[in-house]
């Protein structure tokens, strides 16, 4: 399984990717492999504040339900409406057409804290020792 390195990670296996200022979120093809597949998404609406490591949505998958957590505070400034007609694109890209939000957030270098594909790809390996 890779890992794309142009996006950190969160623990609980969220993807954040900086461009122009706007920070593009969604979960991890680890993550989707542990779900299954998604059946629905629930996510927030733009203008929405949200709090870092808060739960912003939740993903609903054949196996299971698991909140989505927001690696980074800020505002919603979109939601990806693909989802709501094709959950599958979760499952299908979960790096490219499958994202779930697009924040502004309230301080872009809180990004450098979450983990590098490096320390991401560690911690994957260490949940599955």
């Amino acid at each position: 399984m890779a890992f794309p390195d142009d996006v950190r990670y969160t623990p609980e296996h969220e993807w954040a990717r900086l461009e122009g200022g706007v920070v593009t979120v969604g979960i991890t093809s680890y993550a989707t492999d542990q779900l299954g597949d998604v059946v629905f998404v629930e996510l927030p609406e733009a203008g929405k504040q949200l709090e870092a490591r808060k739960a912003f949505g939740v993903v609903e998958a054949v196996k299971t339900v698991s909140d989505l957590f927001a690696p980074l505070a800020g505002e919603v400034l979109e939601v990806n409406a693909a989802l709501a007609d094709n959950p599958a694109l979760v499952n299908q890209d979960p790096f490219g057409e499958g994202w779930m939000i697009r924040l502004k957030p309230a301080n872009p270098h809180d990004l450098e804290k979450l983990l590098s594909s490096v320390d991401y790809e560690k911690l994957v390996e260490e949940q599955h020792a």
